[in-house]
């Protein structure tokens, strides 16, 4: 199976400018940005309650949760949430309605108390990327676009593996690509 495309920053706002006139612009938005800001997993955030991101006054909050029933290897781990997407969130919370903090953060039209399921959510971004005209992208761009882009900043893979939620540091290093720029830059330093 191919590895889902990783976005360059171009590629990311082109697919946000497909999003913003679209209907449910605000949540289809804030969903990509879990992805591409947090390298949330699809199946991660289609498990997220009010609960889990906000606080009981509404704020967002600065660190998620996710049990070990939310995540892919049944273990626990925090995702720090960065002050751009801390905005992206509470622009979102904003607009939504919170009926019961035990909801789902993300609702349907179908469902406002179970949200999307994970098959629903990566079939919904798979056609975000698609009409914005991104061959190649699917609802894995986000994560591995976010560990690929922390890699290309200097960040050790020990931390991008303690980040993902990873159990093993050739699982983090699959994620990460590298363009033929790159490669032409470090034969360079030579």
């Amino acid at each position: 199976m191919a590895q889902a495309k990783t976005l360059s920053s171009k590629d990311f706002e082109q697919v946000l400018a497909y999003v913003e006139n679209r209907a449910h612009a605000a949540r289809n938005r804030a969903m990509l940005m879990l992805t591409h800001l947090a390298g949330l997993r699809v199946g991660e955030v289609a498990c997220l309650r009010w609960q889990d991101v906000t606080n009981k006054d509404g704020g967002v909050k600065e660190e998620i949760r996710l049990l070990p029933d939310m995540t892919k290897g049944r273990h626990a781990r925090t995702v720090f949430v960065s002050s751009k997407l801390k905005t992206e969130l509470e622009a979102y919370a904003t607009t939504a309605k919170c009926v019961d903090r035990s909801y789902a953060f993300f609702a349907t039209q179908k469902s406002i108390k179970h949200g999307f399921s994970a098959n629903s959510l990566t079939q919904t971004l798979a056609l975000l990327y698609k009409g914005a005209g991104l061959e190649g992208a699917s609802s894995h761009s986000g994560r591995r676009s976010f560990l690929t882009n922390l890699a290309n900043k200097g960040t050790s893979i020990h931390l991008l593996k303690t980040i993902a939620g990873h159990r093993s540091i050739q699982t983090t290093a699959m994620y990460l690509y590298s363009s033929p720029a790159q490669l032409k830059a470090v034969v360079e330093l030579v």
